[in-house]
């Protein structure tokens, strides 16, 4: 049996060079992506594309929509396992054509992919194989890509590292390290960071930045690493930037539990500011808000931004000012004097139907009792603490007399 002649053993230097030569073989369109689905190169004289291609090739990357569907599909899955060729069918709803798809490796890494559509008929046994090949050739190129990628990314990294802790806050310094970077000085901007429970490692880190890289909701402009914590920098999209924000949050959560089965991430984003010396101001708020919800997990589950903490923005205030003090309540400690003596739990249904806005069948239903029930104990709330529920003002302050108890400076 004869040795198949590699066509593509003499390099080329430029990657679109290579793109070219891998379509005259193949007699179609080829596209050369890194990991994070950007556009390094493509063929550039054949007629035929498809939507997703054409939408690749004018936004230099790979549109959401359609990385979402392959994931889904289970074809990026897949791509991440084995080094063979993929036959991948067309997806007419994100505008796919039918398609060849195959993974370039370094040892036990993926650098990239190259996808060559079928053009005119389904790609032989010979024209597997000649992809194969390809992607050999392509290999040294891509890595040397990621080295230098990798380099620039530590330096971002590094200098990120001193905004957030106020080594570098002056508007000057700060516009110019933007500039240095080849980034954007952002208009709005926000501090997200994500808490895993353990120490990230290198793998999990790989799969944040993918998700980072790929998702087209917001600008994430820088990102570092501290421990068990990604902390990023994003410029929202729109003219709605926390819902930009939170919809961004929400979704990377989503999918580090659906593609990636990371759970119990904790997420906070910092305050949403216009001046671009505020970066550090905004890491300390998304601080505050884990440290928030780490006291607080029931009340602030579903939040995740600093301006929806309410009255948990204060409570460290209200707790260094009576710090040392000889305050007590004299309405909740007759409460609790009362549980103590007869085994209720009257302190824990006034802060549930508080923290329920004041609506006692979601209330009811929370405690896990009649509405009958609560109103009963509600009338013996009134009666033993010598409050008036209906009054803003007393029950607001029994309200975080309650919080404050679970802050400890």
């Amino acid at each position: 049996m004869t040795k198949k002649t590699d066509p593509f053993k003499y390099s080329l230097d430029r990657l679109e060079d290579v793109a070219d030569q891998i379509s005259d073989v193949l007699n179609c369109p080829i596209t050369i992506e890194d990991t994070h689905h950007r556009l390094l190169a493509y063929s550039t004289h054949n007629d035929f594309t498809d939507p997703a291609r054409t939408s690749t090739i004018i936004s230099r990357r790979v549109p959401e929509k359609v990385i979402n569907r392959l994931w889904k599909d289970g074809i990026i899955p897949t791509l991440l396992k084995t080094d063979e060729p993929l036959r991948v069918p067309q997806i007419a709803e994100v505008g796919l054509s039918s398609r060849v798809a195959i993974s370039i490796w370094k040892d036990q890494e993926v650098l990239g992919f190259i996808w060559a559509i079928e053009s005119e008929q389904p790609f032989s046994d010979e024209d597997m194989d000649l992809l194969k090949m390809a992607a050999h050739a392509v290999k040294n190129k891509l890595l040397n890509l990621q080295i230098r990628k990798t380099k620039t990314e530590e330096r971002n990294q590094e200098l990120f590292w001193k905004m957030l802790t106020g080594h570098i806050h002056e508007k000057d310094e700060i516009l110019d390290l933007f500039l240095r970077l080849g980034i954007r000085c952002p208009d709005t901007y926000a501090i997200i960071i994500f808490r895993l429970r353990d120490e990230l490692t290198e793998e999990t880190e790989k799969k944040l930045s993918y998700l980072l890289e790929t998702t087209q909701q917001v600008q994430v402009l820088l990102t570092t690493v501290d421990f068990h914590e990604f902390i990023i920098l994003v410029s929202p999209k729109t003219e709605h930037p926390l819902q930009d924000i939170k919809q961004f949050t929400n979704s990377m959560l989503q999918q580090l539990s659906d593609r990636y089965h990371i759970h119990h991430v904790q997420a906070a984003i910092g305050g949403i500011y216009d001046h671009i010396t505020h970066i550090q101001p905004s890491y300390k708020e998304a601080l505050a808000v884990l440290k928030t919800k780490e006291r607080f997990p029931v009340e602030t589950e579903r939040l995740n931004s600093f301006s929806e903490l309410g009255i948990y923005q204060y409570l460290d205030v209200l707790a260094e000012k009576r710090k040392g003090s000889s305050y007590s309540s004299y309405s909740l400690s007759k409460l609790e004097d009362y549980d103590i003596r007869h085994h209720s739990n009257l302190v824990e249904t006034l802060e549930r139907f508080i923290d329920c806005d004041s609506n006692a069948n979601i209330a009811a239903k929370q405690l896990n009792i009649h509405i009958n029930t609560l109103n009963y104990r509600l009338k013996r709330i009134t009666d033993i603490a010598e409050i008036d529920l209906k009054n803003m003002n007393e029950k607001m302050t029994i309200y975080l007399d309650m919080k404050l108890k679970n802050v400890h400076l």
